[in-house]
């Protein structure tokens, strides 16, 4: 094997552990670490990199400590990497819980409606996110970053969304056949109106709406705002629609008339996302009991912030088969082009 054939096994591997760590919710500190030392290494004449791995220097190298140098100087020599085998091990006995209809229903999906890039508050930016999830045997990814409201999350104004649009059409050349998909996370304003221009809307291949603000509005109100968002035609998506938090700063679900909002988003189209992050795991499952029999498709989405996260959607299907909700009820479970028909419709 040659040097640069070892740079990047180790460039490869270091990226490994850091999905890993993403997708078993590590700190996102400690998963950027194993980034941004890949990074650094990838940077490096090949030959060099071996002179400071025998030398015991690694360290020397910017954005290279002392546990990150130690997988590279293994991977460099041809020895196991203990992080690496105790994290693939972790993940291994996690998806061996997978119950059958759960397991059938993950084999089916084909892409990801919900991800967001450090355009808004993602961690990676979007090639790292479209390669993951390429590396994740997906056909496409959508890439929904923040809408210009949510600005704790850096949401894109419209001159910057256009810029990522420019930036996704250069892209997608280099990844075809894999699909990039244009989105957005838009925001439900107070009176449901959609917190993004409608005619740059319109461009989009998909747009998941979802409640940030005013989680607590009355029942009423809240019902309202939401009906008015899904009865937009715009709108492809209800992204998490309680916006509940159930891990970490825990935050009760929305109040609003579920039956009203799902009938709405079965008459006009509109998909329920199944959240499959940890922390949200939105519907509660009465909610997504309700949307099933309201006969409501549904997307299962990661609504990823770094690339692991991406591999969260094992949790969605589990929910998703508990109810009976199988692949053809799933718009995930479809081509790109048929998502781009649909959104529209």
């Amino acid at each position: 094997m040659t040097a640069r054939e070892d740079q990047d096994r180790a460039v490869a591997t270091l990226r490994r552990i850091a999905f890993l760590l993403e997708r078993a919710q590590a700190s996102r500190y400690r998963a950027e670490a194993y980034r941004a030392a890949a990074r650094t290494v990838e940077g490096q004449d090949a030959a060099r990199l071996g002179v400071l791995a025998r030398a015991g220097a690694l360290t020397d190298l910017p954005a290279v400590g002392s546990s990150t140098a130690e997988v590279v100087s293994r991977t460099l020599a041809g020895r196991p990497v203990p992080a690496l085998v105790e994290l693939e091990e972790q993940a291994a006995a996690h998806d061996a819980c997978t119950t059958p209809a759960a397991a059938a229903l993950h084999a089916a999906l084909r892409g990801d409606l919900h991800s967001h890039t450090d355009a808004s508050d993602g961690a990676t930016p979007v090639q790292e996110m479209v390669l993951a999830a390429l590396e994740l045997g997906r056909d496409y990814l959508a890439v929904t970053d923040h809408s210009p409201r949510l600005k704790i999350a850096n949401g894109l104004s419209a001159p910057r969304l256009r810029a990522q649009l420019a930036q996704l059409a250069a892209l997608r050349p280099a990844v075809a056949p894999f699909e990039v998909l244009s989105g957005i996370e838009v925001d439900i304003l107070d009176d449901g109106t959609l917190d993004q221009d409608p005619d740059l809307l319109d461009e989009l291949d998909v747009v998941v709406a979802s409640v940030h603000s005013k989680l607590r509005m009355e029942r009423t109100a809240m019902t309202r705002r939401m009906l008015t968002a899904v009865r937009d035609p715009r709108t492809d998506v209800l992204g998490h629609c309680t916006g509940r938090q159930v891990a970490g700063k825990h935050r009760p679900p929305s109040d609003f008339d579920a039956r009203a909002v799902f009938d709405a988003c079965a008459e006009h189209g509109v998909a329920v996302e199944i959240n499959c992050r940890p922390d949200r795991l939105d519907p509660p499952h009465e909610l997504l009991q309700l949307a099933a029999d309201a006969g409501c498709t549904f997307t299962i989405d990661s609504d990823a912030h770094a690339p692991g996260q991406l591999d969260w959607l094992r949790a969605g299907c589990e929910r998703a088969a508990a109810h009976g909700i199988g692949p053809d009820r799933v718009v995930t479970t479809r081509s790109a082009a048929e998502v781009r028909e649909r959104s529209r419709r």
